[in-house]
């Protein structure tokens, strides 16, 4: 997904000359108007003893600034603040569209203090020319927010999106049509939507403990209505996550759902985001589609959605989507490149007659030497010891030839067991060949704390299965937690990139040899990280050793998501400099499917460790259900042309 923050964000924070949004300033909603923009936003004030709550409160009035790029406003002033009963509590969250020469603004109106659900409402201003306010209405008879009217008629109808039940959830996001105008105010009319309003609800939400709610006026494409909104995820629990997601109405019939996304294309990242009155939310609150001859600085030659959004209830920010990869996202056009399981899976199960694989054998590295596959797969014995086996295949599926003993077996206290029956040894290799050496780093395991080891073979005795390694030594800090590394192909800058895992990310450490000696670790150098709300979102961690293209290193790497399942996914790395990502899929290019993968000694996981390219076409080597060896392959085109579709 390509959305990209303002490098100006925050563009407007609180102003402390003006006492009525000297507190905070956001969500902001554009609208154009003689070759201007100007913003409408919430602004909240200063505290002050408050005659109606007889209280000292901070109240919210509606603001308004104007600009000639979308980025940099002036002439902020107050524009909309209580005067009726059903708002003398606050003006906040505007939403405003222009239809047949008026603008309507939609607001959340407060009647009662303290706050209470049956006092927030929707209430509507008009105007001819943003200057003045000719009238002002209550809309809604009940709890409700977020309203916002369409900016065309359809079928001869005005229409509007709003959020019924914001304050006693489930909310629901829901759809009305208006024959005439005054039907917007009518509470006849509302009386008689609100009897059967769920029949107008959009299905948005995904599972009853996440929230919903209208984000910006939806946006008119030649394939639907376009409509940012809020998803909210776990939204009654500390760790809920807000998020902007979309969905793609129909243009006739915007009741009809005709595409969406089921992941957030924008979370609370950025320091502004997550520090202000309320932390770590983003929340959609106005939109609109610049052409390119019209672009003020997204950049291209395509089409741009302006997103504005609140950043942690404080200040008014700006982010840039590409418009025609959402709809492309939304109508499933970027349609995500699987690998193919081979119908012989599992290639490789546990061996009861061999007591150091008898339990379970997986996390397969692989190498392609002399026309055949090596594959060094980790294996368990009954007592948890694990060591490492070894098989080859001529044509990366069948396996010809499988040893009766492990080629790798613990040799270090720091891979000896310290309680009987408890985990230990040496897991998850990854095999590198430069020149005549082939490095292996692996997990090394005491039952305590699991680290980095590496060690070496040449490869004239890996090739004559003379199992000569070299003593191995522990590369990674003690007291950290380290798995998942390996040594990169190619010297980058003639140092060597060694790609490890500390914590939930992935890093990288540059090393001037290879020639450790136990008194220099790897450093931690954030580089990849997961991705909130994603299937990535709990956990990343790189595969194997990436394969070099002419257009890139394509790496694989696995995936963690909050329920425990283990994906896959893949990043295109620049050439020369592969710490820059050029390409990551949105959606896992493996997951948990068969029976050998949904079970096992440890359910819903696909965990790969090496991958081979016979003939144009990547074979992937993994881990299914911590339990056996499964392949799966892809068309090194396909899955090449795909990642450049994710462009990061």
């Amino acid at each position: 997904m390509i959305i990209k923050r303002a490098k100006e964000n925050p563009i407007l924070t609180p102003l402390n000359a003006h006492a009525w949004e000297a507190q905070a300033v956001f969500n902001g909603c554009p609208v154009q108007k003689d070759g201007e923009i100007y913003i409408l936003y919430r602004a909240i004030s200063l505290p002050y003893y408050h005659t109606a709550s007889r209280a000292n409160i901070m109240t919210s009035d509606i603001g308004i600034a104007e600009s000639k790029d979308g980025i940099h406003f002036t002439n902020r002033q107050r524009f909309i603040v209580p005067e009726y009963d059903w708002e003398k509590f606050g003006c906040e969250d505007p939403r405003v569209t222009k239809l047949d020469g008026k603008y309507y603004i939609f607001y959340t109106a407060l009647s009662e203090y303290p706050f209470r659900t049956e006092g927030i409402k929707v209430g509507l201003a008009i105007s001819k020319d943003l200057k003045k306010i000719e009238e002002k209405h209550l809309v809604t008879p009940f709890n409700a927010k977020a309203m916002a009217l369409f900016p065309e008629k359809i079928g001869g109808k005005m229409w509007a999106i709003l959020t019924v039940h914001t304050d006693k959830p489930p909310s629901k996001i829901c759809l009305a049509s208006f024959a005439k105008e005054e039907d917007i105010w009518s509470e006849t009319y509302w009386q008689k939507w609100y009897d059967v309003f769920e029949k107008y609800s959009l299905p948005l939400q995904r599972k009853p403990e996440d929230h919903i709610e209208v984000g910006a006026p939806p946006l008119k494409t030649k394939y639907g209505w376009l409509l940012l909104y809020s998803y909210i995820r776990n939204y009654f629990s500390p760790q809920k996550l807000f998020g902007v997601e979309a969905v793609l109405l129909d243009l006739k019939n915007p009741l009809k759902v005709i595409g969406k996304i089921d992941a957030p294309i924008l979370v609370p990242e950025e320091y502004y985001e997550k520090v202000g009155l309320v932390p770590n939310v983003v929340f959609p609150s106005g939109a609109i589609i610049l052409p390119p001859h019209q672009k003020f600085c997204s950049g291209g030659k395509e089409d741009w959605i302006h997103l504005y959004y609140g950043a942690a209830d404080t200040t008014c920010c700006l982010a840039f989507i590409n418009l025609s990869f959402l709809l492309e996202e939304l109508l499933g056009k970027n349609k995500a490149v699987t690998l193919k399981r081979a119908k012989e899976n599992p290639i490789i199960t546990p061996e009861k007659k061999h007591p150091w694989e008898s339990k379970s054998v997986f996390n397969p590295a692989a190498i392609c030497l002399q026309g055949k596959v090596h594959i060094v797969y980790r294996a368990i014995s009954e007592d948890n010891t694990s060591v490492l086996g070894y098989a080859s295949s001529k044509d990366g599926i069948h396996i010809d030839e499988r040893l009766s003993q492990p080629i790798y077996v613990p040799r270090e206290p720091f891979e000896q067991k310290l309680q009987p029956g408890a985990g230990s040894g040496c897991e998850d290799p990854r095999l590198t060949k430069i020149d005549e050496k082939i490095y292996i780093c692996y997990t090394a395991f005491d039952g305590n704390l699991p680290r980095v080891a590496l060690s070496w073979i040449w490869a004239k005795d890996f090739l004559e299965k003379q199992w000569n390694w070299a003593k191995p030594v522990l590369i990674s800090p003690a007291d950290l937690n380290d798995k998942n590394a390996f040594v990169f192909p190619e010297k980058i800058n003639d140092k060597y990139l060694i790609v490890h895992r500390v914590g939930y990310d992935i890093d990288y450490s540059f090393c001037q040899t290879l020639d450790f000696k136990g008194d220099v670790f790897l450093e931690e150098q954030r580089w990849i990280y997961r991705r909130k709300g994603w299937w990535d979102s709990k956990k990343v961690g790189a595969a194997a050793p990436p394969i070099k293209t002419k257009e890139g290193w394509i790496m694989l790497y696995h995936g963690i998501s909050e329920d425990g399942v283990y994906r896959v996914g893949a990043v295109l790395l620049d050439l020369k400099n592969p710490l820059k990502i050029l390409g990551r899929t949105s959606n896992p290019i493996l997951e948990p499917e068969t029976p050998y993968e949904k079970k096992g000694l440890v359910p819903n996981v696909v965990f790969p460790c090496g991958n081979v390219v016979l003939d144009d076409k990547l074979f992937v080597y993994y881990g299914g259900g911590d339990k056996v060896v499964g392949v799966a392959t892809i068309e090194l085109a396909d899955l090449l042309a795909y990642l450049k579709l994710c462009k990061c």
